[in-house]
Order: C-alpha cells, then sequence, then structure tokens
C-alpha cells in the first residue's frame, strides 16, 4: 500500500486548504483511512479517520465543524478539507491507512510522506 499526502501549504487564519492523499488500490479494500498531524515539539495526534465504506469514524474535537474527511474510491483518493483554520492547527498532516477502524496512530499500518500546513495570524 503506498500513500501520496499533497495540498498542503501557507494560509491564513480563518482560510481553507483541501489536502489529498493519493492511495494505491489496494487501500480502499476493507481498511480504514485517517488523517493524522504533529506539530514542532508535539506528539502525532488523531485528526479524522473514515471507514472504506465512506463512514466517518470520528474527528478529534479540536477540529469538529471546521475539518471534513471524505474519499473517492473512483480515483482512490482521500481527503481533508479543512476550513476556519486557526494557528494551531499548523502542523505535518499525514494520511494513513489501516486494517480496523480507530483513531490511534499505533494501529495505522501504512503512512504517507507527510505534507505541511502553516496557518499565519
Amino acid at each position: 500500500v503506498q500513500l501520496q499526502a499533497s495540498g498542503g501549504g501557507l494560509v491564513q487564519a480563518g482560510g481553507s486548504l483541501r489536502l489529498s492523499c493519493a492511495a494505491s488500490r489496494r487501500a480502499f479494500s476493507g481498511y480504514t483511512l485517517g488523517w493524522f498531524r504533529q506539530a514542532p515539539g508535539k506528539e502525532r495526534e488523531f485528526v479524522a479517520a473514515i471507514r472504506w465504506t465512506g463512514a466517518v469514524i470520528d474527528y478529534a474535537d479540536s477540529v469538529k465543524g471546521r475539518f471534513t474527511i471524505s474519499r473517492d474510491t473512483a480515483e482512490n483518493t482521500l481527503y481533508l478539507q479543512m476550513s476556519s483554520l486557526k494557528p494551531e492547527d499548523t502542523a505535518v498532516y499525514y494520511c494513513a491507512a489501516g486494517p480496523t477502524p480507530s483513531t490511534a496512530a499505533s494501529r495505522y499500518k501504512y503512512w504517507g510522506q507527510g505534507t505541511l500546513v502553516t496557518v499565519s495570524s
């Protein structure tokens, strides 16, 4: 399984950004797909996860109502639409795939390389 994240960049607070994660076809066959992030000096944290069926598993409390996770099985792509961005959303964002539904990073087996999101105040 290969994952390739993209779409990061510099955005002002209050702005929007959409991250994409191109996955090999196998990643959608019964896997859970998730987004995690890691800010400088902090541990990697859960952002959002979705089942391969399209059912959303959960969002981190800090992003609920602002971020939306989705996937397109035809394009084999996972998305994270981010709105009302805050400086504290600044982090490297990683997409991941795992065999079971979970919000724990340790349960994800495959990881993309990460894409940097910087939100200026």
